[in-house]
């Protein structure tokens, strides 16, 4: 969402009130993405309504569209997102251009650093999301997953869906190799 829609009088209103519409809607499934170039005014304001959209709603939020701004560092300092979604601009060509790929391993780094989750947005194919694993980026979006769909089809989607296999295959892998290293750390 941009910055003014954030920092508009009623919008925290607006959110209580849609929040109590849906009394059967758990606040904590909820997730609002900022994006992060609309954050460049005013951080401690948007900071102050980010912290009570967690602590008083029970919303997550997002900094959308990571490393598009200007400032990310800052923003990864003073807003307090639970998650940071890292462009798909940067996923796209991460595996032909190494730029890109060093972008995304340091994003996923500062991610880890400021204990915040991390999405890849953009993961088209099986081997985008076979390197985002190894990278550390267990979240992801994008087509490889699925296509937008109508709000009625997701319930028979998710019934349905079954994760790529070279995923779950590389993921129980890496599983088993974080195991062991905790069992030699204890």
């Amino acid at each position: 969402m941009p910055s003014h829609q954030l920092l508009s009088s009623p919008f925290l209103d607006g959110l209580d009130s849609a929040l109590a519409a849906h009394p059967d809607v758990e606040s904590r499934y909820l997730q609002l993405e900022v994006l992060e170039s609309s954050a460049l005014g005013d951080l401690d304001t948007i900071r102050t309504i980010i912290v009570t959209c967690q602590d008083t709603f029970g919303v997550h939020v997002a900094l959308d569209d990571f490393g598009t701004g200007y400032s990310s560092l800052t923003h990864m300092r003073k807003l307090p997102a639970n998650i940071i979604k890292i462009d798909q601009s940067f996923v796209r060509d991460m595996l032909s251009d190494p730029d890109d790929y060093a972008i995304i391993k340091g994003v996923i780094g500062l991610a880890n650093a400021f204990n915040r989750q991390i999405i890849a947005e953009g993961v088209e194919t099986s081997d985008h999301g076979l390197m985002l694993l190894k990278m550390g980026c267990e979240l992801a979006q994008g087509y490889g997953i699925s296509r937008p769909m109508p709000a009625e089809d997701l319930p028979a989607w998710l019934k349905n869906y079954r994760a790529n296999d070279e995923w779950i295959t590389l993921g129980n892998e890496l599983l088993v190799l974080k195991e062991s290293n905790l069992k030699l750390l204890q």
